[in-house]
């Protein structure tokens, strides 16, 4: 049984922030997810990000891994000091 964590717009918004400062784009990071075997297409994603779809636990560790961030960033969001854009 998969185990999935009750989505918040918080955390949707922290991976969207996350996602930018890693300079991709919804659908590379889907990209990135499917070549690690989980079934996520762009708009899936899209809807993570917008807090309306659940996400699995796997996706979301993918996801720490891909953006190489903290637990703290992914729940809290980034430190404020950092900025967010432009990071590639």
């Amino acid at each position: 049984m998969k185990q999935q964590l009750v989505h918040s717009e918080t955390v949707g918004e922290n991976l969207r922030i996350l996602r930018k400062r890693s300079g991709l784009l919804q659908r590379e990071v889907a990209a990135q997810l499917q070549v690690k075997e989980m079934e996520i297409t762009r708009e899936i994603y899209a809807q993570i990000e917008a807090g309306i779809h659940n996400i699995d636990v796997d996706v979301l560790r993918a996801l720490k891994q891909i953006y190489r961030a903290s637990w703290e960033e992914i729940l809290d969001g980034p430190p404020e000091d950092e900025p967010a854009f432009g990071k590639k």
